[in-house]
C-alpha cells in the first residue's frame, strides 16, 4: 500500500506519517528530507539557490522516482507537492492520498512555536502575517487538496484518525 499524506505545512504530515508508518509496519518517507539528501542541502537552502520553480522539478522527479521502485509506504509530501504538475494525478493513481486538514489558526500556533527559517514560504513573516498567509496558501491548494481519496479533519487529528479513515474505505 502507498499513502500520501497531504496538506498545509504545519498540519502534522510527518508526525503522522512516521505513526502511521509504525502501526502499518511499513517505510515512513518524508519528501522533504530524501530531497535534502539528495541534494545535500537544507530545503531553504535549496529554495535560494536555485529557486522554487527549480525545486518543484526536483521534488516532483524524487516523488515519481520513490513511488516507482517501492511497492509500499506511508510519504508525508510537502505542502505544495500536490499542486504541482500532474503530482495529485500521479499520486492517486499510485496509492491513497490522504488530506490532514487542519485549521490555519491552528497551523499558525504551531509554526510559531518552531523554526520559521526551515520553512521557505513563511520564513520572513511577523506573527500576525502568519495566519494570514496560511489562510492564502490554502485558498491557492484547496482545489487540489480536495482531490485527494481521504480527508481527515480537526484542530488535533491522531493516528487512529487515520487508520480509522483507511479502514472505512
Amino acid at each position: 500500500m502507498k499513502i500520501y499524506l497531504i496538506g498545509l505545512p504545519g498540519c502534522g504530515k510527518s508526525t503522522l506519517g512516521k505513526q502511521l508508518s509504525r502501526k502499518l509496519n511499513i517505510p515512513f518517507i518524508d519528501l522533504d528530507v530524501e530531497i535534502e539528501r539528495s541534494m545535500d542541502l537544507p530545503i531553504k537552502d535549496i529554495f535560494k539557490k536555485f529557486g522554487e520553480p527549480s525545486f518543484r522539478k526536483t521534488e516532483t522527479a524524487m516523488l515519481k522516482n520513490i513511488s516507482v521502485q517501492r511497492e509500499e509506504f506511508v510519504m508525508a509530501t510537502g505542502g505544495g507537492a500536490p499542486i504541482f504538475f500532474d503530482n495529485m494525478i500521479f499520486m492517486n493513481n499510485q496509492g491513497r492520498t490522504i488530506f490532514i486538514d487542519v485549521p490555519a489558526r491552528e497551523i499558525a500556533d504551531r509554526i510559531s512555536r518552531s523554526n520559521l527559517e526551515e520553512r521557505p514560504l513563511l520564513a520572513r513573516l511577523a506573527p500576525d502575517e502568519l495566519k494570514d498567509q496560511i489562510e492564502f496558501l490554502r485558498s491557492q491548494r484547496i482545489n487540489f487538496y480536495n482531490q485527494a481519496s481521504l480527508r481527515v479533519e480537526g484542530n488535533s487529528i491522531g493516528v487512529e484518525d487515520v487508520l480509522g479513515k483507511l479502514t472505512s474505505c
